[in-house]
């Protein structure tokens, strides 16, 4: 996967994706994340690369231009890509695009604005879609870019360890992660699952899978309605999901007040 970004602030992506797992795997040669300083692509000895927006308004607008001289050096040097512009305008991201995004493109442009935007001629001529973090706005595209990289690019093979890293995961299948813990097995008067000290996989196993079940039902129902029972076939699969109902109904019980 080769992940070139578009911004006005190289050394802070860098600092951000050039460390700790995705660092690696840069080292490593499993991905390849490299950050254009827009400014460089310039014609003029400011190095300005925004103006006042056309018909009025305040702020201003990053130019066609430069975006499009650096747009197409990283087309000429490292081959088309497809170009992501980072716009809370774009289609909301989350697990199923960083899955899309990197089983359909091994080349990815993302684009960071900043100011009131840019300029919409060079989004219509080079821009294939646009992406949003969600229903606010940030100062620029940097963060959301950083975002797309790191959850597209740790999903790459040697990245993690194995598959099992990141399918396990919230969002993977349609459900919130289970609890996890560590040593020691009691911390504040907070004890461990007892189940999870078992040393028995397939009930460790099960149990993880319930409280997934359990987890997404109480935090996220908007999740859990959109997640397809039908895709459990065997009689233990329907068990722990009907056990995960009950336990999550007789908790909610408890913690109800009684009225009179």
């Amino acid at each position: 996967m080769n992940i070139d970004i578009m911004t006005l602030f190289p050394d802070s992506v860098d600092a951000m994706l050039h460390v700790s797992i995705l660092g690696r795997a840069i080292e490593r040669g499993y991905i390849s994340i490299r950050s254009h300083q827009i400014r460089e692509y310039t014609t003029n000895k400011q190095m300005q690369v925004d103006d006042y927006p056309y018909g009025g308004g305040r702020g201003a607008v990053m130019q066609a231009d430069p975006l499009y001289r650096c747009w197409a050096h990283i087309a000429e040097t490292y081959g088309p890509g497809r170009t992501i512009f980072m716009s809370p305008c774009g289609r909301t991201f989350n697990q199923e695009v960083a899955k899309e995004l990197k089983e359909n493109y091994d080349h990815l442009i993302l684009v960071c604005g900043h100011y009131e935007g840019i300029d919409q001629r060079f989004i219509d001529e080079c821009v294939d879609e646009e992406i949003s973090m969600g229903d606010f706005v940030l100062t620029g595209g940097e963060i959301p870019a950083m975002a797309v990289a790191d959850a597209v690019c740790r999903m790459v093979p040697g990245v993690l360890p194995d598959a099992e890293c990141f399918e396990e995961e919230s969002h993977w299948n349609g459900l919130l992660e289970y609890p996890q813990y560590s040593r020691p097995a009691e911390w504040h008067g907070r004890q461990v699952p007892e189940i999870l000290l078992s040393g028995d996989h397939g009930k460790v196993a099960a149990w993880r899978k319930k409280e997934s079940y359990k987890r997404t039902m109480r935090r996220r129902p908007d999740m859990f309605a959109r997640f397809d029972e039908s895709q459990l076939t065997t009689k233990a699969e329907k068990r722990v999901l009907q056990q995960a109902k009950e336990e999550l109904a007789q908790e909610d019980a408890v913690s109800k007040p009684e009225t009179i």
